[in-house]
């Protein structure tokens, strides 16, 4: 018992100031007053039960001990007790600590019977009462027991003629677990004042912060605030903590604060919350660890809490309302991450990870995505069931086509803790391997698919490892050993369809090493004489590749092989070397809608892992084809994507594409800087380097640097000779090493070097390269004819950068004449983009290409797909009719769009009949 004794403090006159507030009390003047006047009605003899009710840490306490000096200082006696969980087993024990015991310790009416025990309780405060004055305070009722709550109740109705004042103190949060009735809802409002404690508000917590720290700046305070959630409890604690460090930032973590008041006001505010709060606050606390910010909904948060979603949901809505919390039911979280901390201290990793896979379940009830589901998983312990191997592996799938890569690598280590049958542990070894080769500069990966190569699979699963573990040994320079790889899986079952794949797999990376590209490509062809069947379509697609590039086949021909091969069955380990092959014949054929056509089957059908060596080859070859159209900002854009991702020694395709796109562009400094990113003396001997050589040639002659890029186009030449490719269609060094030549005054050779480029131009026959070398030839020769039928042959193309060339080199070879061709020139290279082309146009011209010329030209493809949009032709429509891929459709278009000076497909049919071509 705690007993004032009004003697030992003078009486103070009715009405004094309450002390000076202490940080509990702040903003609690409202119910500073309503005790005030109550103190005076108990004075004067008419007692009163008042009820201060509130979220733990609000002051409660606090106003207590205030109440009770007020009353010890006007000269009340004191009657005080305080309630706790583990003191309610003896019968009326609560108000028998506030009244006092006997001699001995023993209660003063130990042995009656409860009715007539309670009854003498009520005599001796009566007693109490008689002598003057009484307050009786009782903190924190909702601990009392069961008969001391029903004596208070009964108090309350007799206590209005005595000068008593019982100041009862009750915790008023909603909790997951559902509480026994409060002492409110048993008293009648008229026997019982009752007031709710609120948080603090934001000026005033604020102010308190500032007054305990005054040099501290307004972010600072305001972040206290949130770490505290305006909880005087929490604030107060945290004030403390904070006294020995520097007012900048709060710390994120408990750990950081001494002497450690927060975590223990936040553990004691969880100890009152009750297990099942304290479980669910915790169940947040670890799930929102993981992804900071993110929040959780309320659903997956019961049912990683193992709780009902109802009550969690009224939890979650109360304790935002008390500024613990922020967010909606939706995506929930913690105020500060200083306040998860503290709140998720003291759990185990365990039980951290048991949550996780709980969140993971709740998820897949609710029927999330993969990608939700694994990312629990990611923190969850091994759970065991095939359930959580089948999310991982789709989330990690469904990753990949978005292009997250580290989600999808995460996902597959995570899947790999799980028990799997080998079939899908080395399915999943040899994916993680190959993203960890590519795309992971901490690891190669290369562990990972040797172990799935060893794994028991069946062939066709056995190779599929092998052929990624082979592109990563011969992209490391390991080329005897990847060659080691592949024919070890060929030779298994030397006749069958994973053989097959395998043998072809060992062409393709071949062309990393020039012996053993001579040496496969010669048993390919006697391997394809002796029984075509035995090297099946894929290997026949790329002997036809081997001969484009000798330049030994026309196109006419090309392109019928092409369309026969791909009417064959096709075999699905081989089909993405078949399906490359066919599209990079079909791209250099100027057939660019089939070339799309091709690489985006085999992209959108992927069953390779991104390691396939054709994987980065049909990325390569939509490159190509986005740079034979001209479009110079999606090649520049793919370009950086590809190379912030793909770890690859030495400059790639998309780096070649990317320095000529600048050049065309007018980007020279840009271009040269690019271009000195690269270190050639290292690079391995590879075709990617030769089209780089070729590239930079370019930009050398752009900036008049002629015999260093003529050394650029003569080196290209000889490494492409060194591997056999001839033709001009792949790289046309020829055409480049001409101009440079003629620049420095050797004319006959620069003849030679036209003449041969045309012959073989001639052999392959397509536009593009046979318009160019006509071109070329012509300026050597000064044949003005030759220019002509160059441009001529280039205006059905979709060359266009070589059409704009062929013109300009026409118009200045006409002088006056040739004005028409010059104007035409600078208008198509304005539309397409070509800087530098339209710079040297004006410049023959003398004059800056008229403003609005450029929407007179569209080709004729561009032409044919704008009249069918404006007829109302859906762009799937039009693709299905012209037997183009969607792309195409959508290319052209906009194209179209940008050429007419328009926006809107619904301009279409306004503007066509405006002289277009």
């Amino acid at each position: 018992m705690t007993c004032a004794d009004p003697s030992a403090s003078p009486a103070v006159p009715l009405g004094a100031a309450w002390p000076e507030p202490t940080a509990a009390l702040v903003e609690r003047e409202d119910a500073l007053a309503l005790l005030a006047a109550e103190t005076a009605r108990a004075r004067a003899g008419r007692g009163r039960l008042v009820l201060l009710r509130g979220a733990t840490g609000t002051g409660r306490t606090a106003l207590l001990d205030a109440v009770a000096a007020d009353a010890a200082a006007r000269g009340m006696r004191v009657l005080r007790a305080r309630c706790a969980p583990d003191k309610d087993g003896e019968a009326l024990g609560t108000v028998r600590q506030f009244l006092g015991r006997g001699p001995g310790g023993r209660p003063p009416f130990y042995g009656a019977d409860a009715q007539a025990e309670a009854d003498r309780c009520w005599e001796a405060l009566r007693g109490h009462a008689e002598r003057g004055p009484v307050l009786v305070t009782v903190d924190d009722v909702h601990h009392a027991d069961g008969a001391s709550r029903r004596w208070l109740v009964r108090a309350a109705e007799r206590i209005d003629t005595l000068p008593v004042l019982v100041v009862v103190t009750e915790r008023s949060q909603y909790d997951v677990e559902l509480r026994p009735a409060g002492l409110t809802h048993r008293l009648p409002p008229d026997l019982v004042r009752t007031h709710t404690l609120a948080p603090l508000g934001q000026e005033a917590a604020e102010a308190l912060v500032r007054a305990a720290r005054p040099g501290a700046g307004a972010a600072w305070a305001a972040e206290v605030v949130r770490a505290g959630a305006r909880n005087p409890l929490l604030l107060h604690a945290l004030i403390d903590d904070l006294a020995g460090l520097p007012a900048e930032r709060v710390p994120d973590a408990s750990a950081a604060l001494y002497p450690g008041a927060y975590a223990a006001a936040v553990a004691w505010w969880l100890e009152n919350a009750g297990h099942a709060t304290g479980r669910v606050a915790r169940t947040l606390a670890a799930l929102e660890e993981t992804e900071p910010g993110a929040g959780t909904g309320t659903e997956v948060l019961a049912g990683a809490a193992g709780a009902e979603v109802p009550r969690t949901g009224g939890w979650v809505t109360a304790t935002t309302r008390l500024g613990l919390l922020t967010g909606g039911p939706g995506a929930v979280r913690w105020a500060h991450p200083l306040l998860r901390d503290a709140v998720l201290a003291g759990w185990t990793v365990a039980r951290r990870q048991l949550a996780h896979r709980q969140a993971a379940e709740a998820l897949l009830r609710r029927g999330a995505r993969a990608e939700p589901v694994a990312r629990r998983l990611l923190h969850a312990g091994t759970v065991g069931a095939p359930w959580a191997s089948r999310v991982l592996g789709d989330a990690a799938s469904a990753a990949l086509d978005g292009a997250r890569l580290e989600d999808a690598a995460a996902f597959l280590r995570r899947a790999l803790y799980e028990p799997l049958p080998d079939t899908l542990r080395r399915r999943l070894l040899t994916e993680l391997g190959s993203l960890e080769y590519c795309f992971d500069a901490a690891a190669d990966g290369i562990p990972r698919l040797a172990e799935a190569v060893r794994l028991p699979a069946p062939a066709h699963e056995r190779v599929h490892a092998a052929i990624a573990l082979g592109t990563a040994l011969f992209g490391r320079g390991e080329t005897r050993a990847g060659a080691q790889v592949l024919r070890g899986a060929a030779e298994e079952e030397p006749d069958s369809a994973p053989a097959r794949a395998a043998r072809v797999a060992l062409v393709q990376l071949s062309d990393r090493d020039l012996e053993l590209r001579r040496e496969m490509y010669e048993w390919l062809g006697k391997e394809a004489e002796r029984c075509p069947a035995a090297v099946g379509p894929a290997g026949r697609a790329l002997l036809l590749r081997h001969e484009v590039t000798a330049g030994v086949c026309s196109a006419r021909d090309a392109v019928r092989r092409v369309r026969a091969l791909l009417a064959e069955p096709a075999e699905p380990l081989a089909e993405p070397f078949l399906l490359g092959t066919l599209a990079a014949v079909a791209q250099w054929a100027d057939e660019l809608d089939e070339a799309e056509r091709l690489v985006d089957r085999a992209l959108l059908g992927r069953t390779f892992s991104v390691l396939h060596p054709m994987h980065h080859a049909l990325h390569n070859i939509r490159t190509d084809i986005a740079a034979a159209r001209g479009a110079w900002d999606w090649v520049l854009a793919a370009s950086r994507a590809r190379s912030a991702a793909l770890r690859q020694p030495g400059p790639a395709n998309g780096d070649a594409h990317a320095l000529i796109a600048l050049v065309e562009t007018g980007r020279t400094r840009e271009a040269r800087h690019f271009a000195e990113g690269f270190d050639l003396r290292d690079a391995r001997d590879s075709w990617e380097l030769n089209r780089f050589l070729y590239a930079r040639g370019l930009l050398r002659a752009a900036s008049g640097e002629t015999t260093a890029a003529l050394h650029d186009f003569l080196e290209c030449g000889r490494r492409q000779a060194s591997r056999s490719v001839i033709s001009p269609v792949v790289t046309p060094w020829r055409s480049a090493a001409e101009l440079c030549t003629l620049a420095l005054g050797e004319r006959d050779e620069a003849r030679a070097l036209a003449e041969a480029e045309l012959r073989l131009a001639r052999v392959w026959g397509t536009p593009r390269p046979v318009g160019r070398a006509l071109r070329v030839l012509g300026l050597v020769t000064g044949n003005v004819e030759l220019l002509g039928e160059a441009v001529e042959l280039l205006r059905d193309s979709p060359a266009e950068t070589e059409l704009i060339e062929a013109l300009i080199a026409r118009g200045r070879a006409l002088g006056a004449p040739g004005l028409p061709a010059l104007r035409e020139a600078a208008a198509r290279a304005e539309q397409a983009g070509a800087v530098r082309l339209r710079a040297e146009a004006e410049t023959a011209l003398g004059t800056k290409t008229p403003a609005g010329t450029s929407g007179t030209l569209l080709s004729s493809r561009e032409h044919h797909i704008a009249r069918l949009a404006s007829e109302g032709r859906t762009n799937a429509e039009i693709a299905a009719e012209l037997h183009v891929a969607l792309r195409t459709v959508e290319t052209h278009l906009t194209h179209a769009y940008r050429k007419l000076g328009i926006r809107r497909r619904g301009e279409l049919g306004r503007v066509l009949g405006r002289g277009v071509r």
